[in-house]
């Protein structure tokens, strides 16, 4: 049996399973990255550690709109006959705020260092020098966009533990194939 690149109407196909583990495992490491790195006692190492956040920020923006536009163009498998229909009509919602909350919070990161008075630049994986965003430099600002980047990060990690959660639960629980099909690529016949 062939696997296929695209979904088909039960399951998903390569690419999107692909897109969903690398983004859930960068979105995870992240959330660790930043909570080791604002508690390293070592500049030089925070620093380091600090460039590389900013870097795996700027993949994951890439991703997650790489994501979306994948999404957009293909058919999403139909959820299970098991499902009810309170979760039928929040799914989409949920899976809504996964993807606002995977966007909202690089940008506010690239926000947060583009409003910087200390102006370091941004060179993602050591490449390129990666403009500011178009924003004011000000201490006020860099605290608006200090604090909306953590906020945004406990939310965006809360999301996720939820959505992690309603999938063990559909796998353990309901015993249906919620997980599998984004774990198991679909077949180019199906």
């Amino acid at each position: 049996m062939r696997t296929s690149l695209t979904n088909t109407p039960t399951r998903y196909g390569w690419a999107m399973i692909v897109l969903h583990w690398l983004i859930g495992v960068i979105f995870i490491g992240q959330f660790v990255l930043g909570f080791v790195m604002m508690r390293i006692e070592s500049q030089r190492t925070a620093f380091e550690l600090i460039q590389l956040h900013k870097s795996f920020g700027f993949l994951l923006l890439g991703l997650i709109i790489l994501r979306i536009a994948w999404r957009l163009g293909n058919v999403a498998p139909a959820l299970p006959a098991s499902v009810g229909t309170l979760e039928r009509r929040t799914a989409p919602l949920a899976h809504f705020a996964l993807y606002a909350f995977q966007i909202a919070l690089p940008l506010s990161g690239w926000a947060l260092v583009s409003v910087s008075t200390l102006e370091i630049p941004t060179m993602p994986f050591n490449l390129f020098v990666m403009p500011g965003l178009p924003l004011a430099e000000s201490d006020a600002a860099e605290s608006f966009w200090s604090a909306a980047h953590w906020y945004l990060a406990y939310a965006g990690i809360a999301l996720v533990a939820l959505h992690i959660a309603a999938a063990l639960r559909h796998h353990f629980l309901l015993r249906d194939s919620v997980l599998t099909r984004m774990i198991t690529p679909s077949s180019g016949g199906e």
